[in-house]
């Protein structure tokens, strides 16, 4: 048995089963990765010796119960996991350790999975690309000369190619679920404060969220329902009687209803994605679902809202890194100002320096108001966008990408057009609402999501939909 090519739900059963071993598992997903890798640069961190030890260890168990017992993972490295490299893409961390995990890998482990290593990804998550890291970009597993998308592309492609059935990443402004577009996987974002981001190194606290990639909308929906859960190390992360995301993923979408903002659809989309989208809406249509139309007005305004935003609290939570506690620390001698300056100089890369400045001018005296405060005021328009949208309605469909996966180098030196890339996903992200990418076909022989968001804590009926794109796309 082939182990890599099957599910987490899949393999998890064979283990029980005893057609397959934890050990087997992990061994097949070591020798996929040596032969990946090289191309693919998924994997910046892989820790072969912990992984077997622990596979051995749970198949010494007599206790098989884990929800993923036995399923080897990969982890995004903005992620703590006790005693592991954990370098957030960034060499001004070089040498860190985490002394702890996090709580979403704490909860991986107590359901029984194996934790592979660490993904690469964008410096901090700051890109759409994987672009920004200090260990050289990954590559989409669909076309090596693609992006994978970011910045959790090292995760989406340890899972679309096969290393791993299951990744964690992290979702700022689309992190996860526009990388799961591009290379062909389920990418969800949990509602803010579903899941502890005790453990993740952060970027900007109101919009960091970690959440699951996975090649089903079953496994990820499973994922999630286990790092879930109220945290005491993490004030935002809370109880709320809410449904598991794997409750009703074989209920269809009869009599669901599902709006769709086509006035977004009008430019800037390519006619591939479109097309894809509108045919996945027919089957979902024919499926028993109601698609009506929609507005998001303030949508417009959601991408400068969302780089004053995170920027501004980038600035203040990258502060930290100043080389005196952990990471990098300059050779250069002088003052302690100058340690400072200089540390920061050499250990961040361009795009990081570029956001860390555009944040702190957000909120330097003179321009608070005119910016910061501003973007927050229109930020609440936004949510309340989609909370009329939302009224009367399971969810509200958009491509996840308005493009297929672009080729590296193409986007890097333009900004702007980077940040393009997220002008579906950022508007979920400051509403703070559950959104998933799902597969939906494709254009011109890459891949394309369609992604599904939905009301506070209601993440379970998103996934109910995404299941049912699903079997549609896969008929």
């Amino acid at each position: 048995m082939d182990t890599r090519t099957l599910s987490a739900l899949a393999l998890r059963e064979a283990i029980r089963r005893g057609d397959a071993s934890a050990e087997q598992a992990v061994t097949d997903a070591l020798a996929a990765i040596a032969d990946r890798n090289p191309e693919l640069n998924a994997f910046i961190t892989v820790d072969a010796d912990r992984a077997l030890t622990r596979a051995r260890s749970l198949d010494a168990a007599s206790d098989k119960s884990g929800a993923l017992h036995g399923v080897p993972v990969a982890i995004k490295d903005t992620i703590c996991v006790r005693g592991m490299r954990a370098t957030a893409g960034s060499h001004i961390l070089d040498g860190y350790q985490p002394p702890y995990d996090a709580t979403a890998v704490a909860r991986l482990e107590r359901a029984g999975a194996i934790v592979l290593g660490k993904t690469n990804c964008d410096e901090f998550a700051m890109g759409s690309s994987t672009e920004h890291s200090a260990f050289g970009p990954t590559r989409n597993p669909h076309d090596l000369t693609r992006t994978p998308g970011g910045s959790s592309g090292g995760s989406a492609a340890a899972v679309a190619a096969h290393l791993a059935p299951l990744a964690l990443g992290s979702d700022t402004g689309g992190s996860v679920r526009q990388p799961a577009a591009l290379c062909g996987l389920v990418g969800a974002r949990p509602t803010y404060g579903r899941v502890s981001r005790y453990g993740l190194i952060a970027f900007a606290s109101s919009l960091d969220q970690i959440g699951p990639f996975g090649r089903t909308v079953a496994d990820t929906a499973l994922m999630q329902d286990v790092i879930e859960g109220p945290d005491d190390h993490d004030a935002t992360c809370r109880a709320a009687a809410a449904p598991a995301c794997s409750s009703a993923l074989d209920a269809g979408c009869r009599g669901l209803r599902i709006g769709v903002p086509r006035h977004l659809l009008e430019d800037g989309i390519d006619d591939g994605v479109r097309r894809a989208i509108e045919t996945t809406l027919a089957y979902l249509a024919d499926a028993g679902a109601t698609i009506d139309d929609v507005e998001l007005p303030y949508s417009r305004y959601a991408i400068p809202v969302y780089y004053l935003v995170a920027t501004a609290e980038a600035s203040s939570n990258l502060a930290r890194f100043d080389g005196v506690r952990y990471g990098h620390r300059t050779a250069s001698t002088g003052t302690l100002g100058e340690m400072y300056a200089t540390t920061r100089r050499e250990g961040f890369g361009a795009e990081v320096k570029r956001r860390i400045m555009l944040g702190t001018y957000a909120l330097s005296a003179g321009y608070y108001e005119a910016f910061y405060l501003k973007a927050q005021h229109v930020r609440s328009l936004i949510r309340q966008d989609f909370d009329r949208a939302l009224d009367g309605r399971h969810a509200i469909a958009l491509p996840t990408s308005p493009t297929t996966a672009f080729r590296l180098g193409e986007k890097v030196d333009d900004p702007l057009q980077m940040y393009l890339s997220d002008v579906f996903t950022v508007g979920p992200s400051l509403a703070g609402l559950p959104s998933i990418s799902v597969p939906a076909g494709q254009a011109e022989g890459l891949p394309v999501g369609l992604q599904l968001t939905g009301r506070a804590w209601d993440d379970a009926t998103v996934y109910r939909i995404a299941a049912a794109v699903e079997r549609g796309v896969s008929r």
